[in-house]
Formats: structure tokens, C-alpha cells, sequence
């Protein structure tokens, strides 16, 4: 269960440098999104990632199926089979007699729940359109715009119920604190993920990553070049975080980031809590969550948050940029697991067999992030040279925490933060 920073910049560090509105019903709480109205948004950003690439300062970058479907209660979870085969308790393709089976029972299920997954994350509205359009299961996407401690809240509101998250994708301090929630699968490509990005049963796996950035609109703020910088009258009420950094893991990202640009170090995120405290004192902090919507109106001038969520907003809202400060540059992998209450538990196994395959990881590269088994894939011969190339490198002093720093700094988050920017 240990997650080697070593591996992780090891990782990183081979890594080529590049030439270069929703139609939804609710469900109780949930806001349940259809994938096939979003189908309507796969196409490529209209600009180009070319000019988008990363450099040392600045980040330059389904119609619905019908499916044959079971009929599920909705107060009990089903226990789907391959012939004998429990779904619910498989820890391989082989369990189920080999991708045919378990495909056949995905299909027998029909469905996936889905949650805590933005269209415009790193590709997922891309990644979940191609999953309903080659499975013939559709896919059912909750809440997008919660944290990781929220997607757990709702397995735990959800229990029982076929509306209940089948699987999770967290970042790496709520993962960490979740496994008795997590169903061990491991996927048939599981030797291309090393070692140090994986829980050895498959209870979590990385899945990609990105650097923290700083998104802003250069139509009404100057670009940020430090941390002091943000703490100017040009940034008055300009400044937010994608979420609370106790639950969300890009806001955590965000107090990491800038703890190291505040001379600490990732045993102690408590630099970063006091530089957001100076800024919520300046009046340049608000305590808005970031999303594309935000963006798109003006609300959040100012940005931190994953470098491919940033990119997908320049490639589409007029005057947003995206930079890296100069100096330590923070990364940090999100973390795939199965539910092991999924309502679907094969739809919920197929989810990562097909989210590990080079079609869905290079996906994750077109939408602006780093895949796991991108060494693998190169390797192979199956990497998307094209995307790759427009996307680039990660580049500078890459650091990301060890699960045991990541633990560490979500109970002193817990402790100061909310008094912090009280």
C-alpha cells in the first residue's frame, strides 16, 4: 500500500518532452447526468493543444444505446454472475472465464453508476461516451462536481440502492482513508501499472495525473508570477480553489502547492493554510468552488487547480490562461476503485479493464493529463504520439506526497483550515 515517490518521478521524469447544459432527473440527492446528452460535447476543443504546451512557466495546453437491461430493485443490490461467477466478489477477468464473460454480464446488468466526474476532467465526458457506445451499457453520471469525501458519503447515503456509486475515482488522502469501502480488482493489463502506483490486491489503483496550476482571466487580472503576487488589490475577491481542501483532492493539491512555494516542506502543509489565511484576510480569497461554469461567468478570476482542467478551460473560455510558478512543481495521481457495494458489479469491473486500456489511456492524454501506464504504452508502440506530442512534458522540480505525508496533512487540514479563512 505504498505509494514511492521514488517510482512516481521515475515515472514522470521518462516522459518525452513534445516536439512541439445537461439533460438530467434527479434520483433522491443525486443529479444524475446522461451520458448521450453530453455526446453532443465529445468533439475536440476548438483550439488546439499545440497551444496550450507546457513550458517552464506556463502551461501552453453519447447518442444514448439501447441496451437490454435486468430489472433492478431499488432497495436491494443484485448479485450479477457469469454462470457461477459472483461479479460482486471477482478480483479478475479470469474469474469470470475471460473478457467475453465479463463483458456478457456487464451487458446483463446494463447499467453503470458513475460519479464526481466532470465532462471536461481530464476527457472523462470522451471516456464515458466511448464505454456506452462499445459496451452497449449505459452509463449514469452523478453529481460531477463533488469532492472524493462526497463521493464516499454517498456510497454511505446510497447503500442498498441501485442508484449507489459503483465506482469511485479520489484523490490520494481520501482513498486513503476509504479501503473499507473498495472491492480488490485487478485489471488484465495490471503488470504495464508499476508497482509503486497500485495497492498490491487492486483495492486502489493510480489512474493519471497532472501538476497544480493557476488559471486566471487575462482579460481582467495580470498574470501571476509567485504566491506574493496574489496577494495584490489586483486580485481582490478574484482568487478560489476547486473545493474544500479537507474533502476535495485538487484543493488539497492547491495547500500543497503552496506550502513548498511558501519554504515548507510536504510534512507540514501548514505554510500553505497560512498563506490562503493572509490571502482570505486581504479580501483576494472566495470561497467559491471552481468549476467550468464559474470560469465561463467571471466568478473565479483566479484559479488553483489540476493543469488539465485549467487547459480545458483556455480551450474554451476567451482570455483564460493557465501558468506554473517558477520553482517546485506539485503532482499527484487520482486514484480508481471498485465499489464493494456496487449495484453493478460487473459493469463496475469492465469500467476498469476499459479504463486501463491504451484506448481510454490515451484519452486521458488528449484531455490534458498523464496516464499510468503511459511508459507501458510507449513501450508498445500504442501511445498517442500526436496528443502526446501536443501535450508535452512535465517539467521542473516535481514533487507529490507520500501517503503517509498525504495522511498526515489531511488531519491538519482538519484541524486548521476551517479557522483559517473563518
Amino acid at each position: 500500500m505504498k505509494l514511492a515517490e521514488s517510482v512516481f518521478v521515475s515515472f514522470i521524469d521518462r516522459l518525452p518532452v513534445g516536439n512541439g447544459a445537461h439533460h438530467a432527473t434527479e434520483y433522491g440527492h443525486q443529479r444524475i447526468v446522461s451520458v448521450s446528452s453530453a455526446r453532443k460535447l465529445r468533439g475536440r476543443p476548438s483550439r488546439s493543444l499545440e497551444e496550450l504546451l507546457f513550458t517552464k512557466r506556463t502551461l501552453a495546453a453519447v447518442a444514448l444505446v439501447a441496451a437490454s437491461a435486468i430489472t433492478l430493485s431499488a432497495c436491494s443490490t443484485p448479485e450479477a454472475t457469469a454462470g457461477d461467477v459472483d461479479a460482486s466478489v471477482a478480483t479478475s477477468v479470469e474469474d469470470f472465464g475471460g473478457m467475453d464473460a465479463l463483458i456478457a454480464a456487464a451487458q446483463a446488468e446494463g447499467e453503470l453508476n458513475v460519479i464526481a466526474l466532470p465532462d471536461n476532467w481530464a476527457n472523462y465526458g470522451e471516456i464515458k461516451a466511448l464505454f456506452e457506445e462499445k459496451y452497449d451499457i449505459i452509463v449514469n453520471s452523478a453529481d460531477p462536481d463533488i469532492s472524493s469525501a462526497e463521493e464516499i458519503a454517498a456510497a454511505d447515503n446510497l447503500k442498498g440502492q441501485d442508484t449507489a456509486p459503483d465506482v469511485f475515482d479520489l484523490g490520494t488522502a481520501v482513498a486513503l482513508d476509504s479501503l473499507d469501502y473498495f472491492a480488490p480488482y485487478m485489471v488484465a493489463n495490471w503488470d504495464e501499472i508499476p508497482e509503486g502506483n497500485k495497492e498490491a490486491t487492486g483495492l486502489w489503483v493510480n489512474d493519471y495525473t497532472g501538476s497544480m496550476s493557476i488559471g486566471y482571466d487575462s482579460n481582467s487580472v495580470p498574470e501571476p508570477t509567485s504566491l506574493d503576487d496574489l496577494l495584490k488589490s489586483e486580485y481582490r475577491g478574484a482568487v478560489a480553489l476547486n473545493g474544500d481542501p479537507t474533502q476535495a483532492g485538487a484543493a488539497f493539491a492547491a495547500l500543497g502547492l503552496a506550502t513548498v512555494h511558501s519554504g515548507g516542506t510536504l510534512d507540514d502543509f501548514t505554510p500553505g493554510i497560512e498563506f490562503f489565511s493572509e490571502l482570505n484576510k486581504a479580501g483576494n480569497f472566495i470561497p467559491v468552488n471552481v468549476t467550468g461554469a464559474t470560469i465561463a461567468a467571471g466568478e473565479t478570476k483566479v484559479a488553483f487547480d489540476w493543469s488539465y482542467n485549467n487547459l480545458a478551460a483556455a480551450a474554451t473560455v476567451d482570455g483564460w490562461k493557465v501558468t506554473t510558478l517558477s520553482g517546485p512543481v506539485y503532482t499527484s495521481f487520482y486514484n480508481q476503485a471498485v465499489s464493494k457495494d456496487a449495484p453493478h458489479p460487473a459493469a463496475a469491473r469492465l469500467w476498469q479493464e476499459f479504463l486501463y486500456s491504451p484506448e481510454a489511456q490515451n484519452l486521458f492524454i488528449v484531455g490534458g493529463a498523464y496516464p499510468v501506464t503511459i511508459q507501458a504504452m510507449q513501450d508498445a508502440g500504442t501511445v498517442d504520439t500526436d496528443a502526446l506530442d501536443a501535450l508535452g512534458a512535465l517539467e521542473g522540480e516535481l514533487v507529490t506526497p507520500t501517503p503517509e505525508q498525504a495522511e498526515k496533512n489531511a488531519t491538519i487540514l482538519a484541524e486548521k483550515w476551517a479557522a483559517a479563512i473563518g
